[in-house]
């Protein structure tokens, strides 16, 4: 079976990638981001504020930016929230300003030698019915305990809006035992979703360097507290038939499966998009029921290479050219722009070429790509956004700072960075000129 050959530098895997597979991945990046660009050049959009830098090492505690929500305080909103993981750093709660006003530490490791928690994906939950009342809650991927963490909003709390209400006895998600948790195939991308007809509230979890996708119920416990329990789950393609004839799967290293990690369910008809990273974006129901349907491939669909155990690095053949044309792998951060119509977008981040993709919401035209943008520097120390693995949309007034609603990327290469810290944040932009530079 042939393979290809990723961009892998978001992953952040405890192993240590070659230079010379990072060089490869940049070279075949760069083209298709030069060849989209001369045959369709894209729109760009300048952030209006930035969160505090974030280093990934000792001395920056190990925080790494990764993915944002949106919290809007209906009774201001002005006073809104941006929610935000950090991985190893834990959850980050900014201001409309992008001033943090809370942090929250991951849940240090079971034992002294199992993995520390990182936090890896968040999204909320509204008017969970709880033992203690109604609340809005924010829901965290644990990629390093392989569970899910909940916290409760309440945007008035002397000691922050953030507040844990994760019931103890929360089990693993995807991992039998402690030793299969330190393994880190666990808890990865997340996705709330409240089913309409029920009530009901879930979190749709992905699982890291697998494909499967796990549906769980959220159950309210005693003390306020939050747990959930396994409903399905369904297991994404690994390999793929290509119009040649052949077998094809994204090349890793050996043991690593394509993984998910972007989704975004439209609460309007239970769907479920999922970013299968160096695959393309896949549509099937929330339930997990069903069939999928890849809505659009990567660039690098089909392209084929092999893994050397030696160097640890892939390298790539030529391209059959049966990929698609609007995003490059990796496919990252999923998110929504509804309009009261029922109109609106899918957007995806184009982690490979640094840009935004956008999709048709309506499922009657079946998707269909509306255009693109990049997220470029505004001038000054306020630079744009690369390697985005996270975004967050909300279509809604947020005061007199963003009238016309918010989005929120990842950034994972900040300007002017720190010599040779890694260095991330994220970018705030007014969601009006998204949409202005989409319509045009």
């Amino acid at each position: 079976m042939t393979r290809h050959c990723p961009t892998r530098r978001t992953r952040r895997t405890r192993r240590t990638i070659g230079s010379a597979a990072l060089a490869l991945a940049t070279v075949l990046a760069a083209t298709a981001a030069t060849t989209a660009t001369a045959a369709d050049p894209l729109p760009a959009v300048t952030p209006r504020a930035e969160t505090p830098v974030l280093h990934d090492d000792d001395a920056g505690g190990n925080a790494d930016a990764d993915d944002p929500a949106i919290w809007r305080d209906a009774a201001n909103p002005a006073r809104s929230l941006v929610i935000a993981t950090a991985k190893e750093g834990g959850l980050r709660a900014y201001d409309l300003d992008a001033h943090p006003l809370q942090s929250i530490a991951a849940p240090p490791p079971a034992g002294p030698d199992d993995a520390p928690g990182r936090f890896n994906n968040v999204d909320l939950v509204h008017g969970l019915k709880l033992s203690t009342g109604s609340a809005d809650l924010a829901v965290t991927s644990d990629r390093g305990h392989d569970r899910l963490r909940f916290y409760r909003i309440d945007r008035d709390r002397p000691g922050g809006p953030l507040t844990d209400v994760t019931d103890p006895a929360a089990p693993p998600v995807f991992s039998a035992d402690q030793d299969e948790i330190n393994e880190q195939s666990t808890a990865y991308g997340l996705a709330t979703w409240q089913d309409r007809t029920t009530g009901r509230s879930y979190a749709l979890v992905s699982r890291r360097e697998r494909t499967s996708v796990a549906l769980l119920e959220l159950t309210p416990g005693q003390g306020g507290k939050v747990s959930y329990r396994k409903v399905r789950t369904l297991d994404l393609p690994t390999s793929f038939r290509l119009p040649n004839g052949t077998s094809w799967a994204p090349c890793g290293e050996p043991g690593e499966l394509p993984q998910v990690e972007g989704m975004v369910v439209d609460p309007a008809n239970g769907t479920l998009y999922a970013g299968q990273e160096d695959v393309g974006i896949w549509r099937m129901r929330a339930d997990l029921t069903g069939t999928p349907k890849l809505v659009d491939k990567v660039r690098e669909y089909g392209v084929p290479g092999v893994y050397d155990e030696e160097t640890e690095e892939c390298t790539a053949g030529a391209d059959p050219g049966y990929g698609g044309k609007r995003i490059s792998a990796d496919v990252e951060g999923l998110t929504l722009v509804k309009e009261t119509d029922g109109d609106g977008y899918l957007l995806a981040s184009s982690q490979g070429d640094n840009t935004f993709a956008a999709y048709d919401r309506e499922l009657s035209d079946n998707n269909e790509y509306e255009g693109g943008f990049r997220v470029t520097p505004a001038g000054g120390t306020l630079d744009g956004s690369e390697e985005c693995d996270g975004a967050a949309a909300l279509n809604e007034p947020l005061g007199p700072k963003y009238p016309n609603g918010l989005l929120v990327v990842q950034d994972g290469h900040d300007a002017p960075g720190d010599g040779d810290r890694p260095a991330t944040n994220f970018k705030f932009v007014d969601l009006g000129k998204v949409m202005e530079s989409l319509d045009d």
